[in-house]
């Protein structure tokens, strides 16, 4: 018999390599033949709820690196919760309506205006539908357990009937109203845009004073030769003039430079002087803004007047402190302009051309007009000073172009009504982290009506007919009316019949003699649709729940998502739609940067997958610090191999070492484990306490790392480090050997289910080598914290013991140093500890020269000779251990030979073959 024959070497057909570009797939393709998610769901019926509502990403195109971050996020939590004892289900969704799909359609060559709109929907849908099959199988891809059979898609007729009724209701209740004021426009996508399709980028811009000859002064200002002094960055927007806006609080003077007279803000007097280059200039005369309202100026260009008006808005930041005022072209403007009932002049098209209402203009395109202007005020004598300066500036987030101000006639929810309301819900909903609600509830506080109509075709229409005289007709007869036909046909019936076919049989109304109406050719906003997700989804379907426990997403939807379903869900319900909201950071290059193309910094997870395993992106997300941006790059994806790497082959030696271990017949109660086993056991508790906890804050980073540092230092730096000399070395049934045994089973179990969310595919694996009842580890519970009466006192005395094995390391590294041993089996230590080291020794009773691995280990309880080194906790001597190799345990030892019937061996071995394999004390050993 050789001597490998009667160690307990681990055996496991656990691989080392997790090959999982392949077996990920296998795996997954195992989950949904056995319909792991429909298993679980049914083994938590009856138990507390838990619904994470999905947040629907736009059908385009395949995921990024941003998806992954989110979707695998929502299925850490989704399967913690359901192995936590939560009914749990995850519904997928996708955004599909709006400009983005028009876009492609337009590059393959499609012509919305000149196609019949059904016909063009149609083909819309057919695009939506590719997209969602092609992002469906790239986050299946990456492990995502979800009820992929019953998704919900914002296309779908049940989803746009449940929006209509939203609609209705707001409308009801005085919300929706319509109105001509300026929105967002973006004249490359010829359509208004939400502030959420909104991006700013730096721009450079035509900076201009112009002088407004003063007309009437009201006795105040003498007319002759004087000029109210106007500043603006929108030299385009100067024919749509209609007033001069100054503050009421403010100080103005009247200066004097040559033969002319300008006003100007008195705070702003030396700024305007030395950009526009007064030299030798005087004052001559201070007013209050207050007694220049209704003042009168003459436009530089047109034969029309401007009216000085007052408004808060002004400041003392830039510019003159006299404001350019064109209503039909910004906000404060047309505030203000209301107030005074000025004319909302916007004579600017779809496509941003100027309309015939300026004939001189008719045509141009405003870019050009800016340029046009600053030359006719130059010729005329008005332009005081131009700068060309960069500034931030409002782009269409899809198109990358400058959108502008412009006064259209819209569809809008009034927000004030019950503004409060909202942030009385936002106040009682919690945000992780916290500086969210703050976020948010500035954003709705300051927030204006919301433009909901868009000027495009492929969306849910405003469910709006129009009588004779032009009157809207939105009554809850007509609304239901609609929305059952859509949830029968869908909304391209609102484009396939007739008004008269869309309304309710029999329908009249005093503003339509002839019974004759029209419908409305706007669709809503698409922030609308998955606004209203929380009534189409959480509150329609059965099983899942509203109001939502949780939503998750990019830090952009407090603009986007989390907004417009918090506005639409008030108005309808007076509740928010989710009692918690996550939000996340940016995915960004290791430098910080954002992905692009043009960078060449993308990294596609389809790519990561094939290279390296769904798990690997899965185990970055689970590292991330999410509360911020969040970096990846190849470089940082190989750290997260490594870690993979490193919690595999851990798992594997577990495995191989416990593979003759039954956990029914060999299992070791805990009171009757080695003091060191308890030890390990405890901390083992304590990890499943922590990890729990943070994964109820839906913490995953603190999660991975402290089990990744369990693993590394209290694993396999210390625990399954000193085990070998137990396992390998010691009899098959040996109490010390199943003592560890079953510490190392347990943590094996509990660490697989700890882990599961994070790596589903590998623990899957590890599972399907333990002995546990259930057939998938998803299907297994989250382990329970234990109450361990001697918890305190035993890692009191193991936290001491850890810094006498410092010590311990210390004296066998210098002594490594000095030649004088190699590996610590070669060691002989003596300790001399101090006096509660001895305590603490005394105490814990345990085999101290097993866990510190040397060969032989003295305590002196008394003074330490000279050449002991004296460390924090004891004086210590490390000397070469006296004998010869043992071949079977590979100590040193000096009782070789003991046993003549087994004389390669140390007396220890000897004992343990000779009990155990009494064949090999007959026939002897070989090497």
């Amino acid at each position: 018999m050789r001597i490998k024959d009667t160690l307990n070497l681990g055996k496991t057909k656990f691989k080392m390599r997790g090959n999982l570009p392949v077996r990920e797939a296998q795996w997954q393709k195992q989950w949904e033949e056995n319909k792991l998610y429909e298993q679980r769901l049914k083994l938590n019926e009856g138990k507390p709820r838990f619904d994470l509502h999905d947040g629907p990403p736009f059908a385009n195109g395949n995921i990024h690196m941003g998806h992954a971050l989110n979707k695998i996020s929502k299925d850490i939590i989704v399967r913690y919760k359901n192995m936590d004892g939560y009914y749990a289900p995850y519904v997928p969704g996708w955004d599909t309506h709006g400009l983005p799909v028009e876009q492609q359609l337009a590059k393959k060559g499609v012509d919305r205006k000149t196609m019949d709109r059904a016909k063009y929907r149609e083909l819309c849908h057919e695009y939506a539908e590719k997209q969602i099959k092609k992002q469906m199988t790239d986050f299946k891809r990456l492990g995502v357990m979800a009820d992929w059979d019953h998704p919900y898609i914002t296309l779908q007729p049940e989803f746009e009937a449940e929006e209509i009724r939203i609609f209705g209701e707001m409308y009801k209740k005085g919300y929706i109203y319509k109105g001509k004021k300026p929105v967002y426009w973006s004249w490359s996508s010829e359509s208004t845009l939400a502030e959420a399709e909104v991006e700013y980028k730096d721009v450079k811009a035509n900076s201009i004073f112009v002088a407004f000859p003063v007309k009437d002064g009201k006795g105040i200002i003498d007319p002759e030769n004087t000029y109210f002094v106007i500043w603006t960055t929108t030299p385009w927007t100067i024919p749509a003039n209609e007033a001069i806006c100054v503050n009421p609080k403010f100080d103005y003077v009247v200066v004097n430079v040559g033969d002319k007279n300008y006003v100007v803000a008195a705070g702003l007097l030396d700024s305007v002087a030395e950009q526009i280059g007064w030299k030798d200039y005087k004052v001559i005369k201070t007013i209050k803004g207050a007694d220049m309202e209704y003042m009168t100026a003459k436009h530089p260009l047109y034969d029309k007047e401007s009216l000085v008006i007052e408004g808060f808005h002004v400041t003392l930041d830039d510019g003159t402190g006299l404001v350019h005022t064109a209503p039909g072209f910004g906000e404060d403007d047309f505030n203000v302009g209301q107030k005074y009932h000025l004319p909302i002049f916007s004579p600017v098209d779809a496509q941003g051309k100027y309309t015939d209402e300026v004939p001189e203009l008719a045509g141009m395109f405003y870019q050009d007009v800016d340029k046009l202007m600053v030359q006719k005020l130059k010729d005329c004598g008005a332009l005081l000073k131009l700068k060309v300066f960069t500034h931030s500036y409002p782009h269409d987030w899809r198109t990358k172009k400058p959108v502008i101000f412009r006064a259209t006639t819209q569809w809008f929810a009034s927000i004030e009504p019950f503004r409060k309301q909202i942030l009385d819900q936002i106040d009682k909903a919690s945000f992780i982290p916290s500086w969210g609600k703050t976020r948010l509830y500035n954003m709705i506080k300051d927030r204006g009506d919301w433009v909901i109509s868009r000027q495009r075709a492929w969306g849910v229409p405003l469910p709006i007919f129009y009588a004779e005289d032009g009157t809207p007709i939105v009554a809850p007869e007509t609304i239901e009316h609609v929305a059952k036909i859509v949830e029968k046909e869908g909304t391209i019936a609102w484009y396939k019949h007739t008004a008269k076919e869309l309304l309710p049989e029999g329908f009249t109304s005093e503003h339509s003699p002839n019974g004759e109406y029209t419908k409305e050719k706007d669709i809503l906003d698409v922030w609308f649709d998955s606004g209203t997700s929380w009534a189409g989804v959480m509150r329609k379907r059965d099983g899942l729940h509203f109001p939502a426990d949780l939503y998750l997403e990019g830090s952009d939807q407090y603009r986007g998502w989390f907004n417009s379903s918090l506005i639409t869900s008030v108005a309808t319900t007076g509740l928010a739609p989710y009692k918690q909201v996550l939000s996340q950071g940016f995915v960004l290059d290791d430098k910080g940067h954002k992905m692009s193309k043009s960078l060449g910094n993308v990294i596609s997870p389809n790519d990561v997958i094939k290279k390296m395993g769904a798990e690997i992106i899965r185990l970055w997300v689970a590292q991330a610090d999410t509360s911020s941006d969040v970096a990846v790059s190849y470089d940082i994806l190989s750290q997260s191999a490594e870690s993979y790497r490193k919690i595999r082959n851990t798992f594997r030696y577990m495995l191989a070492n416990t593979s003759d271990f039954d956990p029914e017949k060999n299992r070791i109660a805990y009171e009757d484990l080695r003091s060191v086993d308890q030890y390990m056991e405890v901390k083992l508790n304590d990890l499943i306490r922590d990890c729990l906890a943070a994964y109820d804050k839906y913490d995953f980073s603190t999660v991975f790392k402290k089990v990744f540092n369990f693993i590394s230092n209290d694993l396999s730096s210390f625990y399954l480090d000193f085990a070998k000399d137990v396992l390998y070395i010691e009899a098959k049934d040996s109490h010390a050997r199943r003592s560890m045994q079953t510490v190392i089973y347990d943590a094996a179990v509990k660490l697989a289910k700890i882990l599961t969310p994070i790596l589903p595919h590998t623990m899957e694996e590890v599972w399907s080598f333990l002995k546990e009842k259930e057939n998938y580890v998803q299907l297994a519970n989250m382990p329970e914290v234990v109450t361990y009466e001697n918890r305190e006192e035993l890692l009191e005395n193991w936290h001491k013991f850890m810094n006498l094995r410092d010590d311990v390391l210390k004296a066998l590294e210098d002594a490594r140093n000095n030649k004088l041993i190699g590996k610590s089996f070669e060691a002989a230590v003596t300790i001399y500890p101090d006096k509660e080291t001895k305590s603490m020794l005394d105490d814990l009773k345990a085999n101290f020269r097993e866990i510190l691995i040397v060969s032989k280990l003295t305590i002196v309880y008394g003074e330490a000779p000279a050449n002991a080194e004296k460390l924090n906790n004891a004086a210590i001597v490390v000397e070469h251990a006296e004998g010869e190799v043992c071949p079977r345990c590979r100590m040193i030892r000096n009782d070789i030979g003991k046993d003549p019937k087994l004389p390669m061996l140390c007396g220890r071995c000897a004992e343990i073959v000779e009990a155990n394999f009494p064949e090999a004390a007959e026939e002897g050993l070989e090497k």
